[in-house]
């Protein structure tokens, strides 16, 4: 199946779909047929601040118009932050949607993950994946998400992460262990393997991102149905 991403929300993090993508598809000896467009992440800071749904919906629509002329079978987009119009995006598309959020509630019951805390964006922290999570709690630090949310957008614009800013979520993550019980840390943000990457923060990670491309990989080897993990029109 030929795989088509919106990509550039941030370029970091599209790098890293890339590269695992490649990597889950190469581990399985199969050639891997994909897409990826660049969207624009300012545009799109602006829409999701203002919640602007409908005008960011229209941009991913022409944006997975392209991925379709491409060639694309289904289309994902590369930022939990940017999910924030996935339902409004549904119905404009040509493609069926890859959700990067319906799968996890289904992997942290799995995993046995009663309650997780929520590093991302100010949305997603606040409204705790968009409130679908179902069979899970979560948590956040309430008075510091302002903060943590401004610290992952200047991350994901720049495509780095300053010292400061690791040990910034890092140290969120213990607080949110040690003070609101959380029994992982899910990297609700595709951007933050740049803060987590090659580090031993003392207590369970889970990266959003490798969930959401291991269904993309499956589906790129035919291993999955499409219509068991998108959104159709």
């Amino acid at each position: 199946m030929h795989i088509g991403l919106i990509g550039g929300i941030g370029v970091a993090a599209t790098v890293v779909y890339y590269q695992r993508l490649t990597a889950a598809m190469a581990a399985r000896n199969l050639p891997l047929q994909l897409t990826i467009v660049h969207a624009d992440v300012q545009e799109l800071i602006r829409n999701n601040l203002a919640d602007n749904r409908a005008a960011q919906a229209e941009v991913y629509a022409g944006l997975i118009d392209q991925l379709h002329g491409a060639g694309a079978d289904c289309a994902a987009i590369t930022s939990l932050g940017g999910h924030f119009c996935f339902d409004e995006t549904v119905p404009l598309s040509c493609l069926p949607l890859v959700s990067a959020v319906t799968p996890l509630d289904s992997y942290f019951a799995s995993q046995g993950l009663k309650t997780v805390g929520l590093l991302g964006t100010r949305v997603v922290m606040r409204t705790g994946l968009y409130g679908q999570l179902t069979q899970t709690r979560f948590v956040t630090l309430d008075d510091e998400i302002d903060r943590l949310g401004q610290s992952y957008q200047d991350m994901a614009v720049a495509g780095i992460c300053t010292p400061q800013q690791r040990e910034t979520f890092l140290d969120a993550g213990r607080q949110m262990v040690a003070t609101r019980g959380a029994d992982a840390i899910v990297l609700a943000g595709t951007d933050l393997n740049l803060a987590f990457d090659g580090q031993d923060p003392g207590y369970r990670v889970v990266d959003a991102l490798d969930v959401h491309v291991d269904v993309l990989a499956r589906l790129a080897a035919g291993d999955t149905l499409l219509d068991e993990v998108s959104a159709t029109r």
